[in-house]
This record gives structure tokens, sequence and C-alpha cells, in this order.
């Protein structure tokens, strides 16, 4: 139990600064180096070695689909469906279609600060719910503490990513104009204040910066002098 409740990251690969990816692809090659010294995912605290869950790291017991439980996916905490459904691009044929045709949405989907290792399962049954309190205690994945209520389409995380989640949702919000409901806000609100910024986060937020060229102000500041330079 107490190990499923250490920070979610506690060490980074000394990364280099690099131009944002560019496409959904090359980001997810870029996060792999991004969490490779500490190898846990996000909604359940699980360690993972390359693409393999180590379910008894975080006592997980898989819900229906063992074998897409034992996978890391890289999950978008802001949907992808929530991004593209503000853009026209969706209308005319969905992600495929703004993925390939909208310049904004690519820049979004491939955004580091956005994109977290996931439990397969967690990232199918999560799919493009908003987040929420949520009255269930958590049952559905052993000792993992991340709630889906699939009648309401709402999903409760742990405590740990609460914060990190509203704080992502804002810099999205700012960075591609993407709407927030007076609901979302407000939650989003209350999340931030009651879960400040640990260390772990900030150091995320400084080396995603590496990558991306900049960070999340929501999180802190950054030292972009700090990153390597290619050579």
């Amino acid at each position: 139990m107490i190990r499923r409740l250490l920070p979610l990251l506690c060490c980074f690969t000394a990364l280099s600064l690099h131009a944002a990816p560019a496409t959904f692809a090359e980001a997810k090659r870029l996060a792999w180096p991004l969490y490779e010294q500490q190898s846990t995912e996000f909604y359940c605290g699980c360690k993972y070695s390359g693409n393999r869950v180590d379910l008894r790291s975080c006592g997980y017991t898989p819900r229906k689909n063992a074998n897409r439980a034992q996978r890391i996916e890289w999950e978008h905490i802001v949907p992808a469906w929530v991004i593209g459904h503000q853009r026209q691009c969706w209308q005319k044929g969905g992600r495929k279609n703004c993925a390939a045709n909208d310049a904004q949405f690519r820049r979004a989907e491939a955004d580091l600060h956005n994109l977290v290792p996931s439990i397969g399962e967690v990232n199918g049954d999560r799919s493009n719910y908003s987040f929420a309190w949520l009255p269930q205690k958590p049952h559905q994945y052993g000792q993992c503490e991340t709630v889906v209520d699939f009648k309401a389409r709402k999903v409760m995380p742990r405590p740990a990513i609460r914060g990190m989640i509203a704080r992502t949702y804002f810099y999205m919000a700012d960075r591609y104009k993407l709407r927030l409901s007076k609901q979302d806000r407000q939650l989003y609100e209350a999340w931030s204040k009651a879960y400040p910024p640990k260390v772990w986060e900030q150091q995320r937020n400084q080396q995603v910066a590496c990558v991306m060229g900049w960070g999340n102000h929501h999180v802190g500041s950054v030292d972009l002098s700090a990153c390597r330079k290619n050579p």
C-alpha cells in the first residue's frame, strides 16, 4: 500500500533541448525515454518495464481485459476527442481528418505536457470521459484508487494525480484555446488548490520543457538553460 502511494515521478533521464514533436507518433517515441528511469504509470501507480506492466507492484486486478491491462499505452489527460470536438476538422472526418489537416490539432495531440503512460485497460475504460468527484469507493481494479463510472461517463482519479490533472487542463485550455465548462473549471480550481505541485510534478515539468521548449506555468517556472543542448 505504501509503495503504491509513492510519488508518480522520482527521477528522470537527462534530456536535451529538443524541437516539440510534430505528430502524436513522434510524441510517443519521445515520451518513452522521458519516463524510463521512474517507469511508473499514471492512473494506478504501477511500475512497468518496457511495455509490460507489473500489476503486482500496485495490487492491480484486471476488470475485464487482462491482456490490455498488462501493457502501457500513452494517454492524453485532456482527450484528443475533447480537443478535436472544439475544432471544425472533427466535423468533417473525426480525429483522422484533424491529424491530417489541422496543424493546431496536431500540435495539441502531440503535446507532451498532456501525455502520460497508462495501463492499457484503464486508458480504454477512461475513454473520453471527463473527470469528477464520485461517491463510489475504489474497487474495479483491485487496489488501484481510480474509479470509472461508465453510466455517468465520469472518472475519479486517485488523489496523487488530481492536482496535476487540473493544471494540465488549465495549461491545455490556455495554450490551445480550449473551452472549459464552469463546472469543470470549479472542480479543477479546487483540485489544484487541494493538491499543489509536489517536487515530482515540478521535475516532470522541467524535463518535459526540455523536450517541448516550454513549460506549464500552472505548475511553476522552468529553466531552459539547464537543458543539455543537442550536439
